[in-house]
C-alpha cells in the first residue's frame, strides 16, 4: 500500500510537469527542455541526498537512464508537433499491458491465458484509437507507440534496479541522462526562442518541469522497491484524466470520442489484469499456507 501512495503521488506530480513543458516547449524547443530536465532535475536530487548518488548496478543504472532520455524525446517531438496531451495519455495507456508482458522475460513473471487474452483485447482498444480519420490517425501516435515500449522496458527496470541501488541513485543517473542527450540534440532540433526563458513565466515552468520530474522519479524508484510491478502499472491510468483536465483549461484541447472509447477499452484490459494478478497472490498464498 505504501508503494501504491507514492506511484500514485508520482503521477499526478509528472502530469503537472507534462503541463509545463508542453506550454514551454514553443520557446526552447525539444534539446532545450531535455537540458533544463536534466540539469535542473540532478541538482535538485543530488542535493536532496547530499551527493550520495553513485550506483551499484550501473549497466542497468545507465542503460536505463539513457533509453529513458531518449523516450523523452519522442514525447517532447509529438507535442511540438501539436499532439494533444490528453491524446498522448491515451497511447500511454498501453504501458501497464506492455509492462505485463516484459515481465515475462525480464522477471521471470508467468502470464495465464486470461491475461494474455485481455493483453490482446488492450492492443484492439489502440486499433480503436488509431482508426483512420480519427484524432490519432497520424504518424506521431506510431513514435509514441515506440515510445512506451521503451517506456515500459524502463518501469520494469526500475523494479529490477530496487533490489541493488536506492532510489536517489535510479533518480540522479537518469535525470542527468538528460544532459549528454541534449547537447546532441541540439544540431536536429532548433531552439525556437531561446535557451533561457524570456519571461517570469517560462523561467518558472522550467524550473517546476525540472524539480517535479526530479521528485517524481525519486517517488517512483522508491515505490517499485516496495511493490511489484503489476500492482503498480495500472496507476498508469491516473494521468489520463488529469490530461484530460489540464489539456482542457491549458491547451483548449478535446480529445476526440474514438480516443476515449479506445483509452476506455485498454484501461478495462489493465485492470483486469491487476485483478488477475490479485487472484494469482492469494492462490500463492493459500499454497504456502
Amino acid at each position: 500500500m505504501h508503494g501504491i501512495m507514492l506511484a500514485a503521488a508520482g503521477y499526478s506530480i509528472i502530469a503537472c510537469a507534462d503541463a509545463a513543458v508542453k506550454w514551454v516547449l514553443p520557446q526552447v524547443g525539444v534539446a532545450g527542455v531535455l537540458l533544463w530536465r536534466g540539469i535542473v532535475g540532478a541538482m535538485v536530487v543530488a542535493i536532496l541526498f547530499r551527493g550520495r548518488v553513485w550506483p551499484k548496478n550501473r549497466r542497468v543504472v545507465f542503460g536505463r537512464s539513457i533509453l529513458h532520455a531518449a523516450v523523452a524525446i519522442i514525447w517532447y517531438v509529438a507535442w511540438m508537433r501539436g499532439v494533444g496531451l490528453a491524446d498522448s495519455y491515451a497511447v500511454a495507456a498501453l504501458a501497464p499491458i506492455m509492462m505485463t508482458l516484459l515481465a515475462i522475460p525480464m522477471l521471470g513473471e508467468t502470464v495465464g491465458w486470461r491475461r494474455a487474452m485481455s493483453c490482446a483485447i488492450g492492443f484492439c482498444g489502440t486499433l480503436v484509437m488509431l482508426q483512420p480519420g480519427g484524432s490519432l490517425w497520424r504518424w506521431e501516435a506510431l513514435m509514441l507507440i515506440v515510445a512506451v515500449v521503451g517506456m515500459a522496458i524502463s518501469r520494469v527496470l526500475t523494479r529490477v534496479l530496487a533490489r541493488t541501488d536506492t532510489a536517489a541513485a535510479a533518480a540522479f543517473w537518469l535525470m542527468a541522462a538528460h544532459i549528454p542527450l541534449g547537447l546532441l540534440a541540439l544540431p536536429f532540433f532548433e531552439v525556437p526562442v531561446s535557451l533561457l526563458p524570456t519571461s517570469w513565466g517560462s523561467g518558472v515552468a522550467l524550473l517546476l518541469f525540472g524539480c517535479a520530474n526530479a521528485m517524481a522519479h525519486i517517488l517512483f524508484a522508491r515505490a517499485y522497491g516496495l511493490a511489484p510491478v503489476a500492482a503498480l502499472a495500472p496507476l498508469e491510468y491516473t494521468v489520463l484524466p488529469f490530461g484530460a483536465v489540464l489539456g482542457y483549461f491549458l491547451f483548449s484541447e478535446i480529445p476526440a470520442w474514438t480516443t476515449w472509447l479506445g483509452a476506455s477499452i485498454v484501461v478495462g484490459a489493465g485492470i483486469y489484469n491487476l485483478h488477475r494478478e490479485r487472484i494469482r497472490a492469494r492462490e500463492r498464498r493459500a499454497a504456502q499456507a
